[in-house]
């Protein structure tokens, strides 16, 4: 009888054991990172000071531009160039719209077509803050799932109107830029001259 009991313990034992034992769980692997749209430049990097020739104390020319991970369904794209630190707020300084998709943008050129920036023209216009303190000037860059049927007298508030429920991912690029002293803007003038 007590060898009995003493199996039916032993029994009762290893089930108890066996079930203390923790079963292993399936850790799901970490989701890949979103990739996300980038826009870069050659000529200076995030932060930094932006040449005198992409300026008004320059050429007052476009800098070639970087575009990296366009978003799957993307039909054109839309930059926007402005100073955030205007006084009297956000100074636009370039608008363009319907760019086709691409990784690049030249230097000096119009990639697609251009609205109406605060100075009133359908034009790049460099960074031209007050003498002082740097500003900085962002490049907004916007991938949209369709083309926009918009005129050039578009402003940026008629754009990002327009581009409401249209952008699968944005991007941006950011410099700083102070005014020359006289006599540097005359040196850099005369450099980029002889550059030409």
């Amino acid at each position: 009888m007590s060898v009995a009991l003493v199996g039916v313990a032993l029994l009762a034992g290893c089930v108890g054991d066996k079930e203390g034992v923790p079963t292993p769980t399936t850790t799901p692997s970490p989701a890949a990172a979103p990739v996300q749209l980038q826009l870069s430049s050659p000529e200076f990097v995030n932060g930094a000071r932006i040449p005198v020739r992409f300026t008004c104390d320059g050429n007052d020319i476009n800098p070639a531009l970087r575009i990296e991970n366009v978003p799957a369904g993307t039909k054109s794209l839309a930059l926007v160039l402005e100073d955030p630190d205007a006084p009297r707020g956000t100074w636009v300084h370039w608008i363009v719209y319907n760019i086709p998709v691409t990784l690049w943008i030249d230097e000096d050129t119009v990639p697609g077509t251009q609205g109406t920036n605060d100075y009133g023209v359908q034009q790049y216009r460099g960074p031209c803050p007050p003498s002082g303190t740097p500003h900085r000037y962002v490049f907004k860059l916007y991938a949209l799932d369709t083309e926009l049927d918009l005129g050039a007298s578009v402003n940026k508030a008629a754009l990002e109107l327009a581009m409401q429920g249209h952008i699968l991912d944005t991007a941006e690029l950011s410099g700083s830029y102070s005014r020359l002293s006289g006599a540097a803007r005359t040196t850099a003038t005369r450099t980029l001259d002889q550059s030409a």
